[in-house]
């Protein structure tokens, strides 16, 4: 499927734009918000016709595979554009743009190069969702992370620099990792595209099966690291909660990232028959499952919001990797449902914690501040009340509020249910379940009720028992994006069919990756100048 040199767009846009944006200098705001935000608009809509070019295809194997340099693989740098890559990049777009928008308000001022740093983790991640060579998943996740350390630092204060220090040392380890496991796949498969890995495994000599296994083990460590797989995952919450919100709500993509490279590499490796079939998936089950249990006790002993929107990624991270490790289509297909409404609702959350945190704090006065003869509420006694009568901003912010609860907890009617539905029954439906199946039907209903519980009381401490507080104050550039992440979990829920339809046809193409094998190491340059087309054409 020929898609040009748009699949090669996600990631030329964002590194245009950042040296645009150096270019800019600081003083240029109004240029440099306007540049930021409309490209990382126009990443949505390229991401938005990718998605759209790759499913009119119709069939599950629609791939679109661009050539670097024109050198065919496994010799040259390459890019695919599946299905799966096409909804990584939607998502990415879908936050992306809705964090942008936010850091206007006033975040992007707090420190110098936001704006450049911010379109160079969108490269990094649009580029680790697209490559198919693992030495450039290695190039594009050194990308997302060095951008990633300057974002988390952004504002600075000790908590960040605390924080931010131990998230730099633990994925230099894992970055380590990655390269040890690199080196040792190299070494015995003489490739790192990986349709050409794929291609060759079935091949590989019993005596290098071992070491081939060990260094897919190691590369893997780096992978549930940066998924927030227990006991991995203790860099995450102090590092979330400290950074800026906006920032906080785009690193919910971060964990994704994690997540993704272990569904290709698993199911394009390790699912489709040969010597290694199914090798890491009891691993992954198991811990997928421990993920899901710390998660939920972090959920039920956290009192602050931001926690509870941190500990909610790690229980996403380990239901998505307990669902890989079952290995079947079924439960991929409604695992991935689950990752987008999870991570829109998650980053919703995160951008939530700013604006309820805010008020009677951040010159919103309480109601001794009120001066006399103000219009204020009375109760029965003639006690003024809380603010003045259905404050729109209270109100906001409550919705809001419990729109974001009823996904992250999985409670009717909207997208979080759906996906957990879907999710039980792809479970439950299998020819013979299993003990792990029988764990994961009830961790899954477990942490629905413990987010419940966690979230509930959130909000009876900053909604019901908000003492004599003001309503906050919320610029417009600040609830738009909420609203807007928000109502894509409204219209995932009502399109939930045929998004069900469009996760279903991704997963059978992953667990039959004969057509993403075939489309890469078939697609051949194009001619030119210097490479004559079929039968000496110029």
């Amino acid at each position: 499927m020929s898609l040009g040199h748009l699949v090669a767009v996600p990631v030329v846009l964002p590194l245009v734009t950042a040296a645009l944006l150096v270019l800019l200098g600081e003083k240029r705001r109004r240029a440099r918000t306007l540049l930021n935000v409309g490209a990382t608009l126009a990443g949505l809509a390229v991401a938005a016709t990718l998605l759209w070019r790759i499913d009119a295809g119709g069939v599950p194997g629609a791939i679109g595979v661009y050539l670097g340099s024109n050198w065919e693989a496994p010799f040259g740098v390459v890019l695919v554009a599946d299905r799966l890559t096409a909804l990584m990049l939607a998502l990415v777009g879908v936050v992306g743009f809705g964090v942008a928008l936010y850091a206007e308000a006033g975040w992007h001022r707090a420190g110098v190069y936001f704006h450049p740093l911010f379109q160079i983790q969108l490269m990094g991640l649009n580029g680790a969702f697209l490559t198919g060579d693992l030495f450039n998943l290695f190039v594009f996740f050194e990308v997302m992370l060095a951008a990633s350390y300057g974002l988390q630092l952004h504002g600075s204060g000790g908590p960040r620099v605390a924080s931010g220090l131990h998230y730099i040392a633990v994925n230099l380890l894992a970055s380590s990792l990655f390269l040890v496991g690199l080196a040792t796949i190299y070494g015995v498969m003489g490739t790192l595209t990986m349709a050409d890995i794929a291609a060759k495994l079935p091949s590989v000599p019993a005596d290098d099966r071992g070491l081939l296994h060990a260094g897919m083990a190691i590369l893997a460590v780096a992978f549930l690291v940066k998924a927030a797989t227990w006991p991995l995952n203790a860099w995450l919450v102090p590092a979330y909660t400290a950074a800026s919100a906006p920032i906080a709500a785009l690193f919910a993509l971060m964990t994704k990232v994690g997540v993704y490279v272990l569904v290709r590499l698993w199911t394009l490796f390790f699912s489709h028959g040969g010597p290694s079939d199914d090798f890491g998936g009891p691993v992954l089950l198991c811990g997928g499952l421990a993920t899901v249990v710390f998660g939920a006790l972090g959920l039920l002993s956290s009192l602050s919001l931001g926690r509870i929107a941190a500990f909610s990624i790690v229980v996403s991270s380990g239901t998505l990797l307990s669902a890989l490790g079952m290995g079947t289509a079924a439960v991929t297909s409604a695992a991935l449902f689950y990752l987008v409404s999870a991570t829109l609702a998650v980053s919703a959350l995160f951008l939530l914690v700013e604006l309820v945190g805010r008020m009677g704090v951040d010159g919103q006065g309480r109601l001794s501040d009120v001066e006399p003869g103000e219009d204020t509420n009375l109760d029965d006694e003639e006690v003024p009340l809380v603010g003045r009568a259905f404050p729109v901003s209270i109100a906001l912010l409550g919705l809001a509020f419990v729109c974001a609860a009823l996904i992250v907890a999985g409670l009717p009617p909207l997208a979080g249910f759906l996906a957990k539905v879907a999710l039980l029954s792809a479970v439950l439906q299998a020819e013979a379940p299993t003990a792990g199946a029988w764990w994961i039907l009830a961790l899954l209903l477990l942490s629905g009720f413990v987010a419940t519980l966690s979230l509930s009381r959130a909000g009876i401490r900053h909604f019901w028992s908000t003492g004599n507080r003001l309503p906050p104050d919320v610029k417009l550039v600040e609830a738009v994006p909420v609203v807007a992440l928000l109502g894509a979990c409204v219209l995932l829920t009502v399109y939930a069919e045929p998004v069900l339809r469009f996760t279903g046809a991704t997963a059978s193409g992953l667990h039959a990756p004969g057509a993403y094998i075939e489309a890469v190491l078939t697609t051949k340059p194009r001619p030119g100048p210097t490479r004559p087309g079929p039968e000496g054409a110029p």
